[in-house]
């Protein structure tokens, strides 16, 4: 049995989902199809969630929403006529969107359920159409499928017993077909993951039903060895490790959702990543271990929007507790970190930006200056991460030297470099307007040299 997720752009209208039921057909082990909403469908189109996001937030603050309601009836109306499905589908759809704004549900919950029917309308249309085209599927709810997660709307966490539940999937002769994105709580209320999260969903329904193979369908022919808007025409990567993987979706690639992994990881699910457009392609195999052969540097990968706090205090190895309490503070402003590399009188911590506010900042120094008695402490930011990344780095002789050098000719000055216990990656943090010309040069020496 295999799992296919497929993505926003993959259904993101019919000719699309045209693709999609061939794929489906061509292998007849992809017996449970994840789906996400409609992407967008050229540069200047709307996903579909974003359309929701605003239609939900007009009915919350008491503006007019049939804009918006009539933007995300437009879309599904054009799919569906294309594949010329029943109409009944459309009204499925209109009615649960009014049903999740005129419910008694709280704001917080009336939004994830209105961001969900993106994924759950995709479902339902898909299964339409598989069966359109003479192939035996049914749509089946999260809640039926057995995706039992935590109360947290916008961040669920899947519960150990889903997996159980979600074996049970095997016995199924139809071709199941489940919105990605969201599950249930206990007590019956729908959850949403993080902002990507059918990718979670997929992983999870793998590693429930204990696939053979994972396959997660996007736009692209396989994973890079680098961001293609930072070089040109870059090497494909045909196999990864799990943490090689992890490490390059951390640190800003975009295949995959940086949580998406971890339920298929647990289970030892290898993972292709696949192009709809392009399916006979070979993709990116994503397994438990890979062999090495000559350069052990697998990828690079680059984000901007991080920020450095620096503190500094005379004798700071010997006195004991001081991370500890410094990590406490942050963790009481609410500040988790990055990476934190150290020195005998310092200490750097890289948090993202999307955590600070002036005053927080100012808070944390005045809190730190007065607890910690801290000689400097002091914010810096419009940094850049840039993650080497390789199983077995840490045992192969010159990595760094090469990245300091290619860093060096790119004329890129070096904020800070953390690798600590890791055997996949290494951290190098420098100013964001040089992140371009730094990955460049990275590049051209471990790849083109």
């Amino acid at each position: 049995m295999k799992v296919a997720k497929f993505g926003g752009s993959s259904v993101a209208s019919a000719r699309q989902i045209q693709k999609v039921g061939s794929i489906i057909r061509k292998d007849p082990l992809r017996k449970v199809i994840v789906v996400s909403a409609p992407g967008k469908r050229h540069g200047e189109d709307m996903k579909v969630t974003d359309l929701l996001i605003g239609l939900g937030n007009a009915y919350l603050e008491n503006r007019d929403y049939d804009m918006y309601m009539q933007f995300v009836m437009d879309r599904f109306s054009e799919i569906v006529s294309e594949l010329d499905l029943d109409t009944g589908v459309l009204t499925t759809i209109q009615e649960n969107i009014s049903n999740v704004l005129f419910s008694d549900y709280s704001n917080e919950l009336k939004l994830d359920a209105i961001k969900a029917i993106g994924e759950d309308s995709s479902a339902r249309i898909l299964s339409a159409y598989l069966n359109r085209i003479g192939l035996e599927a049914i749509y089946m709810n999260p809640k039926e499928a057995g995706i039992i997660v935590s109360d947290e709307p916008g961040n669920a966490q899947i519960l150990d017993e889903s997996f159980s539940k979600l074996r049970q999937l095997r016995n199924k002769q139809e071709i199941i077909v489940i919105p990605g994105f969201f599950g249930y709580t206990k007590t019956g209320k729908l959850s949403t993951f993080s902002r990507g999260g059918s990718d979670i969903t997929g992983s999870i329904v793998a590693a429930g039903v204990q696939a053979e193979l994972y396959e997660n369908f996007t736009d692209v022919d396989s994973v890079y060895t680098v961001n293609p808007t930072l070089v040109r025409n870059p090497a494909e990567i045909t196999v990864l490790t799990y943490k090689e993987m992890r490490e390059l979706s951390y640190a800003g690639f975009s295949v995959f959702h940086d949580e998406a992994l971890i339920p298929a990881i647990k289970e030892k699910i290898p993972v292709a990543i696949k192009n709809t457009n392009n399916p006979d392609a070979p993709g990116t195999k994503i397994v438990a271990e890979r062999e090495i052969n000559g350069t052990c540097v697998v990828g690079i990968a680059s984000d901007t929007g991080f920020s450095s706090l620096y503190v500094s205090k005379y004798l700071m190895n010997r006195e004991l507790g001081f991370g500890r309490k410094l990590f406490h503070i942050l963790e009481e402003e609410s500040i988790s970190f990055e990476h934190a590399p150290s020195g005998i009188d310092d200490l750097s911590v890289i948090i993202r930006d999307n955590q600070l506010t002036k005053e927080k900042e100012s808070t944390i120094i005045d809190r730190i200056k007065t607890l910690l008695q801290a000689e400097t402490v002091k914010f810096t930011h419009n940094l850049a991460v840039i993650m080497i990344v390789g199983e077995g780095m840490l045992n192969t002789i010159g990595i760094a030297q090469k990245a300091t050098t290619a860093l060096v000719n790119a004329n890129v000055n070096i904020e800070m470099i953390n690798q600590g216990s890791s055997e996949v990656s290494m951290m190098f943090g420098i100013q964001a307007k040089d992140m371009e010309r730094a990955v460049q040069s990275l590049y051209q020496i471990f790849f083109q040299a």
